[in-house]
C-alpha cells in the first residue's frame, strides 16, 4: 500500500508522457524516454485536446514526489503538475490525463470519473490501492514500480534489519538511560543465533534472507509457490504452514503484499502461536497486522516487541497508544524507502 528517491518520480513522468503518444505500452530504458521527451517536446502531448498532458497527484502526503516533479518538469510548456487534497480527487480527476495514486484509494467510482484518464500509477510498489478490474474496463492503463528493479527491496530489507536491531537492542530504553544518566542498562541481545520466520519471501523476502545470511541466523520461510532458491532459506512451507513456523521463531518479518486474502492474517491466533517474547516487525503493509491483537499482546507481554515502518492508518498519529510500548521500535511519520534509479515501471494490465 509499497515507496523512493525523489528522482524517481521526475523519471516517472517522462515515461508518462512517452506511454501517452505511444502505441506500445511497456518497460523502456530511461535513456530513451529522456531522449524522446527532449526531442519531440510538445508532440508527446499530441492525443490531448489542448496539447498539455494534465498530471494528478492525489493528496498531500510525502509532498516531495509533486514538488520536485513539478520543479523538475517548470521548462515543459506541456506538463501540467498538480496536487488536490485527497477529497476533491473525485470531483477533479476527469480533467487528467495521468493519476499518482499515492495513499488515496482509486476505486471504480472515481474511475468512473477519469474520462480523459491514460495512466493510473501507483507511487510505490502495492497496487492494492487501484481498482485494476475497473481501470481495465474504462481502457486505463495501470503501472506501478517494481521492487526488484528500483532498489526498493533492498531498502526494505535494510530496514527491516535496522527495526530488528533496535528491538534486540531495546532501543527506546537506551535512550531512557542515557537521557537519566543510568549506566548499564538495558540489557541487549544479538541477532547471532536466532531464527528469523519471513512471512512471504517474495521480492523483499529474498533481499532480507540474502543479508540475514551474514548475520548467522537461521531463515525459515513461507510462500505460496516455490522456485528453486539456493541457500536462501534453512526451511521453506507453504502458507498453510505459518503457524508451525510462527512457533519456532524469534523473530517474524511481514514480507507480504496486501489483499483479501492477508489482511489481519498477524492477528490474534498468529501472534499466539509465536513463542512468548518473540519479536514482530513489518517492513509491508500496516493492514496486514490486526492492530487490536497487537496492542493486547503488547500489552500482556506474549509480545516481545513490535518494529514498524508502516502503519494501520496514514499519516500516522504520533500519540497512538501503540507508539507508547518502550518495546516498539519505527517512524512515527511512515517513510518512503530510498531506491536506486528508476529503470522501467510494469503495467499490470
Amino acid at each position: 500500500m509499497a515507496i523512493f528517491l525523489i528522482y524517481l518520480s521526475f523519471k516517472l513522468f517522462l515515461l508518462f508522457c512517452t506511454a501517452l503518444s505511444s502505441t506500445k505500452m511497456g518497460r523502456s530504458s530511461l535513456t530513451g524516454l529522456v531522449f524522446s521527451i527532449t526531442q519531440t517536446g510538445g508532440k508527446m502531448a499530441a492525443n490531448c485536446d489542448d496539447k498539455v498532458t494534465r498530471v494528478l497527484f492525489c493528496g498531500p502526503h510525502f509532498p516531495a514526489s509533486h514538488i520536485y516533479t513539478r520543479e523538475y518538469v517548470a521548462h515543459l510548456p506541456y506538463i501540467q503538475i498538480d496536487d488536490v487534497p485527497l477529497d476533491d480527487v473525485p470531483n477533479v480527476i476527469g480533467n487528467y490525463h495521468i493519476c499518482v495514486v499515492k495513499s488515496r484509494r482509486i476505486d471504480s467510482e472515481v474511475i468512473a470519473e477519469a474520462n480523459q484518464m491514460k495512466i493510473i500509477m501507483q507511487f510505490g510498489v502495492g497496487l492494492e490501492g487501484v481498482d485494476i478490474d475497473a481501470a481495465s474496463r474504462h481502457g486505463i492503463k495501470v503501472a506501478r514500480i517494481p521492487g526488484n528493479m528500483t532498489g526498493n527491496s533492498v531498502s526494505c530489507a535494510e530496514m527491516a534489519i535496522y527495526l530488528m536491531l533496535g528491538l534486540l537492542r531495546k532501543q527506546k530504553e537506551m535512550e531512557a538511560a542515557v537521557r537519566n544518566k543510568v549506566l548499564g542498562l538495558p540489557v541487549g541481545e544479538t541477532l547471532f543465533g536466532k531464527t528469523v520466520f519471513i512471512l512471504g519471501l517474495g521480492a523483499i523476502g529474498v533481499d532480507l534472507a540474502k543479508r540475514l545470511r551474514h548475520f548467522g541466523v537461521k531463515v525459515i520461510a513461507t510462500k505460496r509457490r516455490w522456485t528453486a532458491i539456493d541457500g536462501l532459506v534453512d526451511e521453506k512451507g507453504g502458507p498453510d504452514e505459518r503457524y508451525g513456523f510462527a512457533s519456532k521463531a524469534d523473530i517474524v518479518v511481514t514480507c507480504l503484499g496486501l489483499n483479501a486474502n492477508t489482511a489481519g492474517i498477524v492477528d490474534s491466533k498468529f501472534i499466539s502461536s509465536m513463542k512468548k517474547g518473540a519479536l514482530l516487525v513489518n517492513v509491508a503493509r500496516g493492514g496486514l497486522l490486526d492492530y487490536k491483537s497487537v496492542v493486547a499482546n503488547l500489552e500482556s507481554g506474549h509480545l516481545g516487541g513490535l518494529g514498524i515502518d508502516v502503519a494501520w492508518f496514514e499519516p500516522f498519529d504520533p500519540d497512538d497508544p501503540v507508539l507508547k510500548f518502550p518495546n516498539v521500535v519505527g517512524d512515527l511519520a511512515i517513510q518512503l524507502h530510498t531506491g536506486a534509479q528508476l529503470t522501467g515501471v510494469e503495467f499490470v494490465n
